[in-house]
Formats: C-alpha cells, structure tokens, sequence
C-alpha cells in the first residue's frame, strides 16, 4: 500500500482518465458533465509562439509591474485542438521552477502554466493574502496572464484549474471565491489559508475544491495556528467553512491505504463537490512528490497530482 498510488486509486484516476463510466475517488457530482464540448479559446487560430514539451519563461505587465510565469505546452499540443490549462501556484519563497519539479504536472495533457509571486518586504516571494506579501494585485495578474493565454493558445475554456502549495494552496482558494466563473475547479495542498485568503469569499457561487493536508505539517499545523503573525484556521473549521459555503450535506469517510483518509461531503450544490485528503504523519509535502517538496514525510499512497487531475476531469466549468 506505499506505492504511488494504491491499487483502487490507480484504477479510479486511470477509469477518469480514459472516460469511462466509472470516477475518481469522490469526483461524482456531474459526471454528466466530463461529456461537455470544449470551449475553444481565440488562441485557437494561431501557431503558438513556445515549443512543445519544454518549459519555457514568459512576461507580462499586471498593474503597472512586470510578471514572470513559467509555460509547458504538453508534447502532444496541437494549435487547433483546446486543450486544458492548469495553474500551478509555488508556495513562500518559491519561483515556480519547484513546484513544476515535485509536483509532475508537466506530465499531464495540460497547458502547465506556474506564474511567479513578487518578493514582499522581507525579499520572499508570497502571493496575495498571505502575510508580508508585495501588496500586488495577484488576482488581477492571473486573470490578465490568462487573457494572454487565451489569445494566443488554442485553451479549452472550460477546463481550467489551478492548484498550489502551501502559500499558493492558500491563493488558490482566493482565487476559487475571485474567479469562480473562470477557473472550473481548485485543489489546495498543505494550504496556508490565512485570513487574507478568504477576502470576497461571501456571496460567491460553490465551486469544486479537492484539498490535501498532513497531520504532521509542522508548518502550517493541520489543527491551525500562527505563522508570520497571522492565525490560520484548523483544516476542520476550513473545510466546515467550504462545506457551508458549497452548501453539502455531512462528510463520509473512507481509509485509503493506512495513512491516508478521504472525506467526500455529497450532496452539494450543483456543479461544486468538496474531498478532502488527510495525510497520517504527513509533512509540508506534496503527496506523491517526485522530488524535495518541503520539509516533513512524503505520502507515496497517492499522487496527489494524479487524484486532482482525474478531479479536475469531472468538474469543467459550471455554466448554468
């Protein structure tokens, strides 16, 4: 059971990744939907402008300030044919070369796209909400960097998705209450969800989020704490928060392997679902790490890039 992903998990992620009839662990509300045709983006009538199946640096200008991100078209692209695009957030002190590293999203089938955060007062990289972050508005930074994509990559717009550790996990659900109808679905991994991360949260539609934390993270503790001076909730009180907010009945629960445990909250409102991943011992880490992820043990029950892809297939954007 400590292989990279346990037996019934590969066949579930494999199962979604094929289309057939059965899901990935907890990616059951609208299944109908994987079936939805792709939204071709402008892009789609131009010869892309970076090679295929390499990374390559891009720039732009968000409020007035230069941007770096990091781009990896998949080998397979074709100009003409959308494609889904996945944003992947680094966490504190992070330049997104790391996070591309460990996490093996290049892999996937995807547009990998790992935008780079603006150093704060104390010269780290950090990203909107977090503490002693640049002051700069990171949201409107994503939703220009995705115009720009848009425009000049053929990008299925229904299939986008972001995803990010630590700091970047704690953007990520920023960016499911700023950009719901944008970003199709969310998965969070060792998420430092500080007070900030929560800011328009209040009245905004229920999206799809898959979360992964360790009960060993000795830096952003699994019961909650403090850190750079800012308290951050317990994943108990986060999820509780989600689950409102997703407006789903009571969690089930369901042992992965012997360290790790699934909660899927059904019946929430159309279009979103909630699952989480508790990771028994679990680190600062990226379940299923191919390299150095942070500092703590590395659960190697799952991939935690191969359950959120096969989460992501289920949840293209909600368009009702």
């Amino acid at each position: 059971m400590t292989r990279m992903v346990t037996v019934a998990v590969l066949a579930a992620v494999l199962t979604a990744l094929t289309g057939c009839a059965a899901a990935a662990p907890s990616a059951d509300a609208s299944l109908s939907t994987r079936a939805r045709p792709a939204a071709a983006s402008a892009g789609c009538q131009r010869q892309p402008d970076v090679a295929t199946g390499s990374t390559t640096v891009g720039t732009l200008e968000s409020g007035g300030q230069p941007r770096t991100y990091l781009i990896h078209l998949p080998t397979g692209f074709q100009p003409n044919r959308p494609t889904p695009l996945v944003l992947a957030f680094h966490g504190r002190k992070g330049t997104g070369n790391d996070i591309e590293a460990f996490s093996g999203i290049d892999a996937l089938n995807a547009i990998a796209v790992y935008p780079r955060g603006l150093p704060g007062p104390d010269g780290e990289t950090a990203w909107q909400g977090a503490p002693a972050n640049a002051g700069a508005d990171d949201v409107r930074f994503v939703n220009t960097l995705l115009d720009r994509l848009e425009d000049t990559l053929c990008v299925d717009q229904s299939r986008i998705f972001a995803t990010g550790k630590s700091e970047g996990g704690g953007f990520t659900a920023l960016l499911a209450c700023r950009l719901p109808h944008r970003i199709a679905a969310f998965a969070t991994v060792s998420g430092a969800f500080y007070p900030g991360t929560d800011a328009g949260c209040a009245g905004s539609p229920p999206v799809p989020v898959v979360d992964f934390h360790g009960t060993g993270d000795q830096v952003i503790s699994y019961d909650g704490g403090v850190s750079h001076g800012e308290h951050y909730p317990s994943m108990a009180d986060w999820l509780r928060r989600w689950a409102g907010h997703d407006r789903c009945a009571d969690p089930t629960s369901t042992a992965i392997g012997s360290d790790v445990t699934e909660l899927s909250w059904p019946g929430c409102a159309a279009g979103s679902a909630l699952v989480h991943y508790r990771i028994v011992g679990g680190g600062h880490t990226w379940p299923g790490a191919l390299t150095d992820s942070g500092p703590g043990p590395v659960s190697h029950t799952l991939s935690a890039t191969e359950v959120m892809w096969a989460f992501f297939q289920a949840h293209p954007l909600n368009q009702a």
